[in-house]
C-alpha cells in the first residue's frame, strides 16, 4: 500500500468518546479499563487470533485511518503489519506500547541483532510500563481527562501487582525439578525468567518459524531423560507439533500427557474472565502451577477461572 487516504475523525466533539483503534486483545484491554466510558475501543484481533501472521483487512484499515489513535504492540509483533502502520504513523496519531519499557529489561532475539522477543505480557510486572504507554496516549489526545485516566491506571497497576504476588506464590510451590514448562512456541520466556522456569518452545519466537524434525527429536530425547510428565498447547497455535511430542515420548516408552491449554498471544473468548488480561495470566499460572505439582486454587486468583477447570 503506497498511500492512505485520510477520512474526517470520528470524534467531532468533546462529548464524543475518543476513537482508539488496539491491535491485539491485551492492549484492547487495557485501552478499555483505563479509558472506561472516555473511550471507545475497537480490537482488530479477537480470540485465537496469531498476531505474528495478521494482515490488516479492508475494515481495520477503515477503522484506523478514523481513529483518534491506534495502539499497537511494537517489537515486531505485529510483523504483517508493519509497513501500514509506518505509513499511518505519518498521518494519524500512533503509539507502539512498548516503547517506553527500558532495553535492558527485553529479551534479545536469538537470531536477529537488534531485535527482542515482543511477548512481554506474560510478565505482569512488564505490562505496567505498557499501562502507563496506554495511560500517556490517552491523555495526549484527551488531555482534559488527565485525572481520570491516571487514577484508572494506578488502579489497574495495583491487580497487576495482586497478579504478580499470586503468580510467584502458586508457582513457587511447583517442585523445583518440574519447573520445566513444555510449549508450542517460545512465548513463555518473560514467564520463564519471572518465576524461575525453564521454558522450551517446539517453535521458535514466532510462529512462522519452522519446527525441524532435528530439534522435535531434541526436545523428545530432553522428555524422556529428564521424566518430564506434562506438556502445554496454545489457544492461538496449532497442537500438531506438541502432539508430535507426545506420540515420540510414546515411542520411546515414556508417558507424557498434556498439562492443559494455555493463552499465549491472545486472550480467552470475550465477556469472559479469561477473556481479560488478568484472566488469561491467572489462567496460565494455575493451570501451568497445578498441572507440574504445585498448589494453587482450582479456579485461580479470583474464584473466576471457568476455561478449563
Amino acid at each position: 500500500m503506497t498511500g492512505l487516504v485520510v477520512a474526517v475523525p470520528m470524534r467531532v466533539s468533546a462529548a464524543d468518546p475518543l476513537q482508539v483503534v488496539a491491535t491485539t486483545s491485551m492492549i484492547t484491554d487495557a485501552a478499555r479499563v483505563v479509558g472506561g466510558e472516555l473511550v471507545r475501543v475497537t480490537g482488530l484481533m479477537g480470540p485465537g487470533v496469531d498476531p505474528h501472521s495478521y494482515r490488516q483487512t479492508r475494515s481495520d484499515i477503515l477503522a484506523m485511518v478514523r481513529s483518534d489513535l491506534t495502539l499497537h504492540h511494537g517489537l515486531y509483533l505485529e510483523a504483517q503489519m508493519e509497513e501500514f502502520l509506518d505509513k499511518l504513523t505519518e498521518q494519524r496519531r500512533v503509539v507502539a506500547v512498548t516503547r517506553d519499557i527500558p532495553r535492558d529489561k527485553l529479551i534479545a532475539h536469538d537470531e536477529y541483532k537488534n531485535q527482542f522477543d515482543p511477548h512481554i505480557w506474560m510478565d505482569p510486572r512488564l505490562w505496567v510500563h505498557v499501562v502507563n504507554s496506554v495511560r500517556d496516549a490517552l491523555i495526549e489526545a484527551l488531555p482534559e481527562e488527565k485525572a481520570r485516566f491516571t487514577d484508572a491506571a494506578a488502579n489497574y497497576i495495583k491487580e497487576l501487582d495482586e497478579l504478580h504476588a499470586y503468580a510467584t506464590t502458586v508457582l513457587s510451590s511447583v517442585p523445583q525439578t518440574t519447573r520445566i514448562l513444555v510449549t508450542s512456541h517460545d512465548a513463555f520466556n518473560y514467564f520463564g525468567r519471572a518465576y524461575d522456569y525453564e521454558v522450551m518452545g517446539v517453535q521458535g519466537i514466532s510462529t512462522q518459524s519452522e519446527a525441524g524434525l532435528t530439534h522435535v527429536g531434541e526436545l523428545v530425547s530432553t522428555l524422556v531423560q529428564r521424566n518430564i510428565q506434562a506438556v502445554f498447547v496454545e489457544s492461538s497455535v496449532s497442537d500438531r507439533n506438541t502432539r508430535a511430542l507426545i506420540e515420540g515420548a510414546a515411542s520411546r516408552n515414556h508417558e507424557v500427557r498434556i498439562g492443559g491449554h494455555l493463552f499465549s498471544d491472545a486472550m480467552g473468548p470475550d465477556g469472559t474472565y479469561e477473556g481479560t488480561y488478568l484472566g488469561m495470566i491467572d489462567h496460565n499460572v494455575t493451570t501451568i502451577a497445578r498441572a507440574l505439582g504445585g498448589d494453587a486454587p482450582e479456579r485461580g486468583m479470583r474464584g473466576e477461572l471457568t476455561i478449563g477447570m
